[in-house]
């Protein structure tokens, strides 16, 4: 997205279901990083574990933030060893064949019901995108116009992924380098979401 002659800009947004499935499996292992990002909602609760000592938790918790930074900007997170499917997630989850062992065999019990959110998910933010064409485009060119009128300058080229989450709190969180969750509540309200994306726009263009 960027107008003519001016510096590129590029913002792609998505309800990725790669990034939903990861979080879903976080709320159900239990694991608290990133602590800033709030839990999703629509998620049943969590089922009763076998106690983990913490121990076993932080290696669970390291094995899945690997996991994450992978999941959330592949291109800058790439793995030292190849990486494998893991069974009942379709094409979702790939782990790499060593050193994520304990995530691999915490994970699969939860493959067909994380797939079926991140699906639905999916589908309801694509359905609502597909009725709404265009608008993400102004939402965006909009702040940057903005931004380029109190600095008086166009702005930088740049890049964002914007991931769109029905997060339990309203907000917007840097979850990568280029990369920010919004919830899905604030993302539907023009005027507040404008006003929330301002200032991820100014720290970048």
């Amino acid at each position: 997205m960027s107008g003519a002659g001016a510096p590129e800009w590029v913002i792609r947004e998505d309800a990725g279901q790669p990034v939903l499935v990861a979080l879903y499996l976080r709320q159900m292992l239990g694991i608290r990083s990133p602590d800033e990002l709030p839990a999703l909602r629509g998620i049943p609760p969590v089922p009763p574990m076998a106690a983990r000592t913490e121990a076993e938790q932080d290696v669970l918790e390291a094995q899945w933030r690997d996991f994450w930074e992978m999941t959330v900007e592949p291109q800058g997170h790439r793995s030292t060893v190849p990486l494998d499917l893991v069974d009942g997630f379709d094409t979702l989850v790939a782990l790499p064949i060593e050193g994520a062992d304990e995530l691999r065999e915490a994970i699969l019990p939860f493959g067909p019901a994380a797939v079926a959110f991140a699906q639905s998910v999916n589908a309801r933010y694509a359905k609502d995108a597909a009725a709404k064409p265009g608008v993400s485009y102004r939402a965006y060119a909009s702040a940057i116009a903005e931004h380029e009128r109190q600095v008086g300058r166009r702005a930088h080229a740049f890049e964002l992924n914007v991931q769109v989450l029905p997060l339990a709190q309203r907000g917007v969180w840097w979850i990568g380098a280029l990369t920010v969750a919004v919830t899905d509540g604030l993302r539907g309200d023009v005027v507040a979401f404008d006003a929330a994306i301002h200032p991820i726009i100014a720290e970048l263009a």
